[in-house]
């Protein structure tokens, strides 16, 4: 184990009934953030395209790649006017709307008689993380039967790998105005989500830090002589 510790941040395009996705700016300006708390932190990312066949053909491809040891993914919920953590993912997926390939589901649910997968603990830090911002953040147990949902599943599954990232996290933001300002109908701004997202970045490099440490305790005394 050497270099920086890797975090991949992802969000999505736009898609059917979405013209304009606020996490394509977010991830834009978290990837520019210059932080000491990140001088040991390469960061990457991605915008995934909303198709199944997308996610299942460039999240191995990305993980492959960038070997990311956390992965921090942000997507759009527009019926809700808050920031939500997501803490699990359901075995769901949505026969009635279609990706942005108009590709639609020939069953409602990604594995056949599988549970749904918990991301762990973590998700908790992330959103006190959030909140410490003053934003209204909340957390969910139901990131609904879209591509949200779907690629939180199979980030799970990666990180369950012994070769996969060590932590995932899926976060949905509310729908904002396309010049980022806050309006009768969009109560948060583009500057108060990337202020949020900071946060959780930053959580997510420190908890990323621990589980290296844990998994490679020969990182402990690297570290050391690195601050000496």
């Amino acid at each position: 184990m050497s270099g920086k510790l890797r975090i991949l941040v992802t969000g999505f395009g736009p898609f059917p009934g979405a013209p304009f996705n606020p996490t394509e700016p977010l991830v834009a300006r978290l990837l520019r953030l210059r932080r000491p708390a990140l001088g040991d932190v390469e960061l990457s990312g991605h915008i995934f395209p909303v198709t199944y066949h997308a996610v299942d053909r460039e999240l191995p491809e990305l993980l492959t790649k960038r070997r990311p040891r956390a992965l921090l993914m942000f997507g759009l919920a527009s019926r809700t006017p808050y920031v939500r953590v997501e803490s699990r993912a359901r075995n769901a997926v949505t026969m009635l709307w279609p990706d942005a390939a108009q590709t639609r589901s020939r069953k409602g649910s990604i594995s056949d008689g599988a549970d749904a997968k918990i991301f762990g603990p973590h998700t908790a830090k992330l959103l006190r993380a959030a909140l410490a911002t003053g934003v209204d953040a909340r957390a969910s147990r139901d990131a609904g039967s879209y591509l949200c949902n779907y690629l939180s599943w199979r980030a799970i599954e990666a990180s369950n790998r012994d070769n996969g990232p060590s932590l995932a996290a899926f976060v949905h933001v509310p729908l904002l105005a396309r010049d980022g300002t806050q309006g009768a109908t969009h109560r948060i701004t583009l500057e108060q989500l990337v202020d949020a997202g900071e946060a959780m970045l930053l959580e997510m490099a420190r908890l990323a830090r621990q589980a290296v440490r844990q998994r490679h305790p020969e990182m402990r005394s690297l570290d050391a002589a690195q601050r000496h």
